[in-house]
C-alpha cells in the first residue's frame, strides 16, 4: 500500500510545515512577547498600572484567540494577500498562523510574569530602575525558563494550525493530506502525514523539555 507513496512530495510537504513552522514562530515570538510584558506591566497594581492600556490590548489579543483559526484563514485572505502577495502555499499561511498565535503566545508570557517572584520587581524600584531596565535586566531573565516552555508549546500549536492550513491550500503536510488523503480517497497519504506531524510535534516536546531542564540546573 505504502509503495503508492510519492516520497518526493512527502519530504518537500515536510519542508513547506517546517519552514511554515519556523518563520510564523519567529514572528509569533517578536510580536507576543513584547505585548505579553506590555499586559503584565499595564495590568493593576504593576509599574505602568494603565486600565486603559490594559483593557484595550487585552480586548484586541481576546478577539483574536477567539476566533476559530480555520476562520481567521478565510479572514485574512485579503490581508495576505496585500501582505505577502498571495493566499497560498507556504508565503501565504504565515500571516494567519502568526495572528493567531502571537495572542496565544503573549497570554502565555503574561502568565509567566505573573508567576515570578513580587520581590523581583519591588527590588528592582526600590533601586530606582526604570520600568525598561526591569524588565531587561530582571523579569525577562528570570522569566527565561517558563518563557522558553511558552515557546515549545506555542511551536507545536503551530504545527497543528499549519496543517490545517491545508483546507484552503497553504501548503505543507495538511495540503497534501486534504488533497490526496481527503479528496483522492488516498488513505497511505494520509496515514504517512499524520505519523509525521506526531513525530514532529514529538521531537519539539521533547527537545523543548530537555532545554527547559537545562535552564532550571543553570
Amino acid at each position: 500500500m505504502m509503495a503508492n507513496v510519492d516520497w518526493w512530495m512527502i519530504g518537500e510537504a515536510t519542508i513547506d510545515t517546517l519552514l511554515m513552522t519556523g518563520f510564523s514562530l519567529l514572528f509569533t515570538v517578536l510580536i507576543g512577547l513584547p505585548v505579553g510584558v506590555l499586559l503584565f506591566l499595564s495590568s493593576p497594581g504593576q509599574a505602568m498600572d494603565n486600565r486603559a492600556v490594559y483593557q484595550t490590548v487585552a480586548f484586541v489579543v481576546n478577539v483574536l484567540r477567539s476566533v476559530p483559526f480555520l476562520i481567521l484563514l478565510i479572514v485574512m485572505i485579503p490581508f495576505s494577500r496585500l501582505v505577502v502577495g498571495t493566499a497560498l502555499g507556504v508565503q501565504g499561511s504565515i500571516p494567519p498562523l502568526v495572528a493567531s498565535a502571537a495572542p496565544f503566545f503573549a497570554r502565555l508570557v503574561e502568565n509567566v510574569l505573573r508567576e515570578l517572584d513580587p520581590g523581583v520587581n519591588e527590588a528592582c524600584r526600590a533601586m530606582g530602575a526604570t520600568s525598561r531596565q526591569t524588565v531587561l535586566w530582571a523579569l525577562l531573565p528570570e522569566a527565561t525558563t517558563g518563557i522558553l516552555a511558552a515557546i515549545v508549546v506555542t511551536a507545536i500549536t503551530l504545527v497543528g494550525y499549519s496543517a490545517m492550513s491545508g483546507v484552503i491550500g497553504g501548503g505543507g503536510l495538511g495540503d497534501l493530506a486534504v488533497r490526496y488523503g481527503y479528496q483522492r480517497y488516498q488513505g497511505d497519504v494520509m496515514a504517512v502525514t499524520v505519523v509525521i506531524l506526531v513525530i514532529m510535534v514529538q521531537v519539539f516536546q521533547v527537545s523543548g523539555d530537555r532545554w527547559v531542564a537545562r535552564l532550571n540546573r543553570r
